[in-house]
């Protein structure tokens, strides 16, 4: 378990949580394919003080969604904390910058830096792609403007934004062994957090942390370990075959096959690998990511014991 204690940069809800030494949890919401926040209001509320902060992603899987600012805004004003996601696919530098401004001026505290999914696997397949930066470039340039007070450009920003920087990692990936470094290259660039892609194999994911911890990354940025409850036998064995990047163990598939209830076998593996996670040398939290079935996280967060959340 995460045990150290660091200096507060920022003063977000999450970082308070990590700096104090206790397990983190955090959830994530989906944003919709349409103009409403009832589906956000919904989550949000369910995931109320069971979670640490709540990530919105942005346009995922390159299909049109609501925007991941507009989310984190709605949550804020809900009373909650949200994670604002940007992916690299769609700005540019100038355009990203400005909106890390208007949102640290609206009181969003964390963001979590991706290059993102290509257009070529979303519903607009023939829009451009922007990618000005990769994930490692945007990183650099945030910490940059936050820690130096100054534009990619080199232009002074008089007030700075004091984000709590974070980044993904897939430990799932090959090749295997650049894992780690890949993942160095973004602490380096300034990443003061990783969540991971979702583990559905947990032998690998132990060697992953592994070489995290023989490079010390993990007491340079806090891990999380990203925990995903598939709530059905087909989609697990879909992303065992169909989605490439993602490694799912024959022992998770069998098991949701042989349950006489599926989703309640996907609701015991996620606290199983939970708990495994909290023994493990390393990792500081979780970031518990239920795709289109965020109503399972608060049971997922309770049967895990990770209830009370700490408060600050």
């Amino acid at each position: 378990m995460n045990n150290r204690k660091t200096e507060i940069k920022v003063g977000s809800n999450l970082e308070k949580v990590l700096a104090s030494g206790q397990f983190c949890c955090t959830g994530e919401i989906g944003p919709v394919t349409y103009s409403s926040f009832d589906n956000i209001d919904k989550h949000a509320e369910e995931m109320r003080g069971k979670v640490d902060s709540v990530n919105f992603t942005d346009n995922q899987t390159a299909v049109v969604r609501l925007s991941s600012w507009a989310a984190s805004l709605r949550l804020l004003q809900l009373g909650m904390e949200p994670n604002l996601q940007m992916v690299c696919r769609d700005r540019n530098r100038l355009a990203m910058q400005s909106d890390f401004l208007g949102a640290y001026a609206h009181g969003i505290r964390n963001v979590l830096c991706l290059t993102g999914d290509h257009q070529a696997f979303g519903n607009h397949p023939g829009c451009k792609g922007v990618f000005d930066l990769d994930s490692v470039q945007l990183i650099y340039m945030l910490k940059r403007l936050r820690d130096d007070g100054c534009f990619e450009c080199g232009a002074e920003c008089k007030v700075a934004p004091k984000f709590f920087i974070g980044c993904a990692e897939n430990p799932f990936g090959d090749p295997f062994e650049f894992r780690p470094i890949r993942l160095e290259k973004k602490v380096n660039a300034g990443a003061d957090f990783v969540q991971t892609q979702c583990i559905l194999d947990m032998e690998r994911f132990e060697r992953f942390m592994e070489l995290c911890v023989e490079r010390g990354l993990h007491d340079r940025a806090y891990i999380t370990a990203g925990i995903m409850p598939v709530k059905s036998p087909k989609m697990a064995r879909y992303m065992q075959h169909g989605v490439p990047g993602m490694i799912v163990s024959e022992e998770f598939c069998q098991r949701l096959e042989k349950a006489e209830d599926a989703k309640a076998e996907a609701v015991q593996l996620s606290v199983e690998y939970i708990n495994h996670c909290q023994e493990m040398k390393g990792v500081a939290g979780v970031h518990v990511m239920a795709v289109a079935w965020e109503s399972i996280v608060p049971s997922v967060v309770e049967k895990a014991g990770l209830l009370p959340r700490p408060t600050f």
